[in-house]
């Protein structure tokens, strides 16, 4: 009775334990998982209230400095003196609220935005508003304008950026801010649903010990007791801290196991020790006499390989290593004969070998034996009967042994094989190891002279490359003296008779001085080659002219490392005449364009401001709104001219080109350019005949366009502006004459080029970015035309366009029926173009060839319903909005009865292969010979005898 209750009594204390334990483990855990989320919620809502504050103080000095800016420009613009106040009363409110922003946040990036705000503050209000608004009052706009472009403007655009960009890390801070609290409330969450499930675990474990406490401890005792009365060592697993009757005995059972067990491990112990000492010392006598044997076979190969490594380490010449190579090796191995080859450049050097024997060797090199030696790429010996010559007086029966080494490169590829003769003894396949160690060195050798050879080959290659570089290329030493140069170096300081490879720095620096105009010159070249700390930096490039000619050359130096240590200064002379003048037009070119841009700009900006700011009336802010689409017209107009030269000079301008009557785009174009002058009597002088050409409409009302603005821009003073057109040389001729101020002689060749504007006084005040003529240029040539200029400085110029003449007769949509001579075949030409119509009858017509002509291929699929041509001319772009060439070209090929007729496409589209593969047999590209297209037909109809095959017709290459 007194054991059941204090087995009892043990129970209940532990399940009382381990039951206070769980419910202290939950509560400390929701306890530390609620204020840690408390803590978190409360730190973002502290943060984000601090963070949001100074946003709101910088936004409101953001918006008070912007108000400033409009009231500023208001006052400058209209002169109403309310704004100049109400941009003078905005420093006080910033001055404020810049105060309010420091005790906000006192740390150091803080206090830098502080003093950037105050800086600005400072300049724009103390500086630049009393400048600007005292020269305004003082009728000085011109200052005012300069201080905007030199300095103003650009302040004010980067203190925005700065107020711009804290205003946006605050916004990210607070992001990032809010991102950090819902990733610590995931963890939190996590944690928690972790701990929920650890609570429960071990609420499980609690039950499961509680459960197991009971029946199975009376279980493992029963089988502890079997096992024993057995004869068997067990030891039931139970806890030897129980205090109750199980933990008892529990505690006798194991105490009784333990030590039988621990007897038993000592002698089993005690056996293996013994055992191991055994083993060890038989493996420490193996090693001994293995370790004395590979000593001396060390010691022997090691004796080889010196003797061979002092023969073939002292030259790099290929032909005395090799001759070494043989007869040392022979001597080693004890061989009567030797030969060695190099399979790249078949090199050779043998010993007991005739020169035929070694010729013979190098012509069987890669068959046989050797062919075996490559494929298994490890030494072999093979034994054979000797010949009649290697037996000398002997009679019998003799066998030699031949022995093949193969030599490996770096790359493990062979790249020479060495063969032994010995008619004594055979080769031990036990040497063979060490044969290929002596091979290894030989290799190693051979490598070396390959190296040196290549290094020796790269040398003069590099030479030659530096050589090809435009550029001149001086190395110059640590100590001054010109290690290397080019031949462009040469040809800039004329070398070759004037030698300065090897000379010191005093010398060569004082030679290159006196070709050089700038006297700074030595010292820069002084300061690169003799600096030497790389911290401190040096100029790096220098600009020189040269007295002779007016060459301008810019050198650039960079000092030659190896890891940290300078082994020298490279110099770069390049020649930079060319883009020296370049960078002058561009200079040129800038402020032209940035006067140009801001004209317009300024306009628009102003009249818009008085719009926004200002009561007017409907007919003022019309006109107003009147100027500002004019303006912003000019402005397009500009910005067009940009992309046109860029398009034009990447080759991607497009051009659909048809043939157009000049006349009526002339009389537009001048009609147009009336309206920008009334100084100017535009005067058309034409040819009697309405003349034609092939060419992209907008296009040449764009050249014209051009030359006419050009001729009243430069002729301020006005006068007339007179047009001729003339034909003359094969080519339309359109002159376009002013008589206005001229173009200098030395301008004439560079008035084509980008950006180029005549460098004269009187055109200062004439506006015009220098892409104007430009244009013209590249667009008469993708005409097949061209554009000159005749100029007398002062008296006026003219420029002439020149076009592809055309010819043109015929009514397009008249058929013709009969054929003036020869052949009487028929042609269908689709086209829609009514001029280019006219020109292919009327060569059709005189080639002997009867024309029907259709402008919408859907008209024309109607007529091959019921009739059947010779052949098609067909172009790609027609009026028909549904049935283009190419699906004319697919519905004829679909029908069996016109699958045949060959097809001719006529088409400025460059898609050969498109036309080709749904069946054209030939395809020409606007503009062509209009005699080519009948040839073609001609040849075609010829060959395939109106029987219809695909055939691809010689071509000509002349086009026009």
């Amino acid at each position: 009775m007194s054991i059941n209750m204090k087995f009892k009594n043990s129970l209940s204390r532990q399940f009382i334990f381990l039951m206070g334990t769980f419910i202290l483990a939950f509560t400390i855990g929701a306890a530390v998982l609620l204020s840690l989320l408390h803590f978190l919620n409360s730190s973002f809502s502290e943060q984000r209230t601090e963070l949001k504050e100074k946003e709101r103080v910088v936004q409101a000095i953001d918006k008070d400095f912007n108000k400033a800016f409009f009231d500023a420009r208001g006052y400058l613009a209209l002169g109403n003196k309310n704004l100049k106040t109400s941009a003078l009363a905005q420093e006080g409110k910033i001055r404020i609220l810049n105060k309010k922003l420091e005790k906000l946040d006192p740390s150091k990036e803080n206090r830098k935005l502080i003093s950037d705000i105050d800086s600005f503050r400072h300049y724009y209000f103390d500086q630049t508003l009393p400048e600007a608004f005292g020269n305004y009052e003082n009728g000085k706009m011109d200052l005012v304008i300069q201080t905007a472009n030199t300095q103003a403007t650009s302040r004010v655009n980067e203190f925005q950026h700065l107020l711009s960009n804290y205003i946006d890390t605050s916004e990210k801070k607070l992001e990032q801010n809010f991102k950090y609290l819902v990733k610590m409330q995931t963890y939190v969450q996590i944690g928690f649903i972790v701990f929920i499930l650890g609570i429960l675990l071990l609420l499980l474990r609690i039950i499961r010990i509680m459960l197991r406490n009971v029946g199975q401890p009376l279980s493992l005792l029963t089988k502890a007791a079997y096992d024993i009365a057995e004869g068997q060592i067990s030891s039931p697993i139970i806890g030897s801290d129980r205090k109750d009757e199980i933990g008892l005995l529990s505690n006798a059972f194991r105490t009784m196991a333990r030590k039988v067990q621990e007897k038993e491990e000592d002698l089993m112990a005690h056996n293996e020790e013994l055992m191991a000492q055994q083993d060890e010392l038989q493996a420490q006598q193996y090693e001994l006499e293995t370790a004395l044997e590979i000593r001396k076979q060390n010691e022997e190969k090691l004796k080889n390989r010196n003797q061979l490594t002092n023969l073939i380490s002292n030259s790099l010449d290929k032909q005395v290593v090799l001759d070494s190579i043989v007869h040392t090796m022979c001597k080693i191995i004890g061989a009567d004969r030797g030969i060695i080859a190099l399979y790249n450049d078949k090199s050779s050097a043998s010993h007991g070998i005739s020169k035929k024997g070694e010729e013979q060797f190098l012509i069987h090199m890669e068959s046989g034996l050797y062919e075996k030696l490559s494929f298994e790429k490890k030494p072999f010996a093979i034994r054979r009967e000797l010949d009649l010559a290697e037996k000398g007086f002997h009679d019998g029966i003799l066998y030699g042994h031949d022995l093949y080494l193969p030599i490996f490169s770096s790359d493990t590829h062979i790249s020479a094989v060495m063969v032994f003769t010995r008619y004594g003894s055979p080769f031990q396949e036990s040497d063979l190891g060490e044969y290929m160690a002596l091979a290894k060195n030989i290799g190693i050798s051979l490598d070396k002279i390959s190296l040196f050879e290549r290094s020796e080959e790269e040398r003069k290659r590099n030479q030659d490359i530096l050589d090809t570089v435009k550029e001149g290329i001086q190395l110059v030493t640590i100590d001054g003296r010109i290690l290397q140069v080019n031949d462009q170096f040469c040809e800039i300081f004329n070398e070759a008779e004037l030698p300065l490879v090897g000379k010191p720095f005093s010398v060569w620096s004082r030679e290159l001085a006196e070709f050089v105009e700038e006297e700074d010159f030595p010292d820069f070249l002084k300061k690169t080659v003799q600096f030497n700390d790389p911290a401190v930096k040096v100029e790096k490039a220098f600009i020189y002219r040269f007295k002779s000619n007016s060459r301008i050359i810019k050198v650039y130096s960079e000092d030659l490392y190896r890891g940290n240590e300078k082994l020298g200064t490279v110099f770069v002379h390049r020649d930079i005449t060319k883009e020296y003048e370049v960078d002058q037009i561009k200079s040129e070119f800038v402020s032209t364009v940035s006067h140009e841009l801001r004209t317009p700009l300024a306009s628009i900006l102003g009249f818009t401001e008085l719009m926004l700011n200002r009561e007017l009336k409907p007919e003022r802010q019309k006109k107003y709104l009147a100027t500002i689409l004019s303006e912003a017209v000019r402005l397009t107009s500009l910005i067009n001219d940009f992309l046109d030269v860029q398009r034009m000079e990447a080759g991607k301008q497009a051009y659909d080109k048809k043939y157009i009557e000049l006349l009526p785009i002339l009389n537009t174009v001048i009609e147009l350019q009336k309206v920008n002058t009334s100084k100017h009597e535009i005067i058309l002088d034409s040819c009697p005949e309405n003349p034609m050409i092939l060419g992209d409409k907008a296009k040449v009302e764009q050249v014209f366009t051009n030359l006419i603005s050009n001729a009243i821009k430069y002729s301020p003073e006005g006068g007339p502006i007179k047009i001729q057109v003339h034909h003359s040389g094969g080519c339309l001729n359109v002159d376009v004459a002013d008589k206005g101020m001229g173009i200098p002689k030395d301008a004439m060749d560079k008035l084509f080029t980008k950006f180029y504007r005549v460098d004269n006084t009187d055109q200062k005040r004439i506006g015009g970015t220098g892409l104007g003529l430009a244009i013209v240029q590249e667009i008469m040539k993708a005409h097949d035309g061209s554009v000159t200029v005749e100029s007398e400085y002062g008296k006026g110029s003219t420029f002439t366009a020149s076009f592809p003449a055309v010819e043109s007769t015929a009514d397009p949509h008249e058929q013709d029926k009969t054929a003036s001579s020869g052949s009487g075949y028929s042609i269908m030409v689709v086209e829609d173009d009514t001029s280019l119509v006219r020109l292919i009858r009327q060569e059709l017509k005189d080639s002997g060839f009867n024309v029907i002509a259709f402008k919408k291929a859907s008209e024309a699929l109607e007529y091959l319903n019921i009739n059947t041509p010779d052949a098609i001319v067909l172009d790609i772009l027609l009026e028909d909005a549904e049935t283009d060439g190419w699906e004319f070209m697919k519905t004829v090929k679909k029908r069996d009865n016109l699958a045949q007729i060959p097809i001719i496409v006529s088409s400025a589209l460059e898609e050969k292969e498109k036309g080709f593969s749904l069946g054209a047999m030939d395809y020409l590209i606007k503009p062509y010979k209009p005699s080519q297209l009948s040839r073609t037909i001609m040849q075609t109809l010829l060959k395939i005898g109106k029987v219809g095959q695909i055939l691809v017709p010689e071509k000509e290459d002349s086009r026009t």
